[in-house]
């Protein structure tokens, strides 16, 4: 039987989602007879842990789908033993990078790929609180729908069966690494706020995740696309295709990965950081590895969190790291492009070893470019005045801390890989 992980990480109450996403689960075993580890990983405050206790306590029990509602005492336990086990170097740093005091989009997803090694499952499908999936004809719009026939399988197979297909015959032999679709409704990135305040500052600000040689036309152009996901037009009806996905089609919400894939390579750890989680999308697309790309996309909305008081220069925070960490992770994606099919191994596996001589080559960058970006933010925030101009005052007294944690980042991303191998193996006993 084909034993998976639908994983929901959380810090935020999400009572409604927990029921949704067992409703997929269920979906899952009765259509597909996947044995489903529905793993909830919760780092919530005690009230709201308790509040989705009492949820997973009340879900409607479905044949085929076991829950696992892990909060972090109980994830810090099974990491400590499997770094333990594992008997890897800096055992203290490791844990700090698995399981970090500050949000980690990239170190919640690590956890889930670890537990599902340990229990025993061919691939990982993860979720988001802040989403939720479309209805069609009065019923859910599972993505799982689309994950689970060819996950793992040689492409080929899939071509066989009749899948639309736009890959070259190169790649057939190849396995199916990962199936994604995008999002629709609010912007991914929770900025709306700054385009309808201001057009030209939006667009100042939203450039600057581009490489700083682009043309004004390429920069406008990502501008345009950025964050938008697949648009705000509702499901009518499935459409999918065998492809080399493009990154910037698919959304974290609504991803699942072969655990060939995973096992090897983790997400990077960085804290505070939007979109860190987002590597292993670049790794499948930069080594030619095929996937599944399918229109089941799920609605997101922004919680109100992100927009109080405190909340507020926290997330903004997040999107400046975000804007800095490219200038690294554009010269990595850069290296993995050009090394194209050498990123993989005689077996299609990704060759880790790669990808750490392109992560420690990108902390030694030139730190001007990022010098740059954060002189734009500056004037950006000040601009629209309010709270963003108070949270650029905030922001002038953290530069040098934020220019080196872009290249620190890269380094414990680095660490990370290299021992990843090591605690994949440690947690599957």
């Amino acid at each position: 039987m084909n034993r998976i992980c639908l994983c929901l990480p959380t810090n935020r109450a999400c009572t409604a989602t927990i029921t949704a996403v067992n409703d997929e689960a269920a979906h899952a075993a009765r259509r597909f007879g996947a044995d489903v580890r529905l793993l909830i990983l919760d780092s919530c405050d005690d009230g709201t842990r308790a509040e989705h206790a009492r949820v997973v306590a009340e879900l409607r029990p479905a044949a085929g789908v076991t829950v696992h509602h892990v909060d972090e005492l109980a994830q810090r336990v099974f990491l400590r033993r499997t770094i333990e086990r594992a008997g890897v170097p800096d055992p203290d740093r490791l844990l700090r990078l698995m399981l970090p005091p500050a949000v980690s989009y990239g170190a919640c997803t690590n956890r889930a790929f670890l537990l599902a090694a340990a229990l025993g499952c061919r691939s990982v499908h993860r979720r988001d609180s802040d989403s939720a999936y479309q209805l069609h004809a009065g019923q859910p719009v599972f993505p799982v729908h689309h994950e689970l026939p060819w996950l793992g399988a040689p492409a080929a197979e899939a071509a066989a069966a009749g899948l639309r297909t736009d890959i070259g015959a190169a790649l057939l032999e190849r396995p199916v690494s990962l199936a994604g679709a995008s999002i629709i409704g609010e912007l991914s990135v929770d900025i709306g706020e700054i385009r309808r305040l201001d057009e030209g500052v939006y667009h100042d600000v939203v450039g600057l995740w581009a490489p700083g040689d682009w043309s004004a036309q390429r920069t406008r152009r990502l501008v345009e696309e950025s964050f938008t996901g697949a648009g705000t037009a509702p499901f009518t009806g499935d459409r999918s295709a065998l492809t080399v996905v493009d990154p910037m089609r698919v959304d974290m919400c609504n991803v699942a990965f072969d655990h060939a894939l995973y096992e090897r390579v983790p997400l990077p750890p960085a804290t505070d950081t939007i979109g860190s989680d987002y590597f292993l999308l670049h790794v499948v697309h930069d080594a030619g590895l095929p996937g599944i790309r399918h229109n089941r996309h799920i609605e997101n909305f922004h919680t109100p969190e992100r927009r109080s008081i405190t909340g507020f220069p926290a997330y903004q925070r997040r999107f400046v790291k975000f804007l800095l960490s490219m200038l690294h992770f554009r010269h990595v994606y850069e290296r993995m492009a050009a090394e194209g099919a050498g990123l993989l191994d005689e077996r299609h596996r990704v060759r880790a070893d790669r990808i750490v001589s392109f992560l420690r080559e990108s902390t030694g960058l030139d730190r001007t470019e990022n010098v740059w970006r954060l002189d734009r933010v500056d004037t950006a925030y000040r601009k629209l005045g309010g709270r963003y101009a108070a949270f650029a005052e905030q922001l002038a007294t953290e530069r040098a801390r934020l220019l080196d944690e872009a290249a620190s980042d890269m380094e414990d991303f680095a660490y990370l890989t290299e021992n990843w191998p090591a605690l994949v193996a440690a947690a599957r006993t």
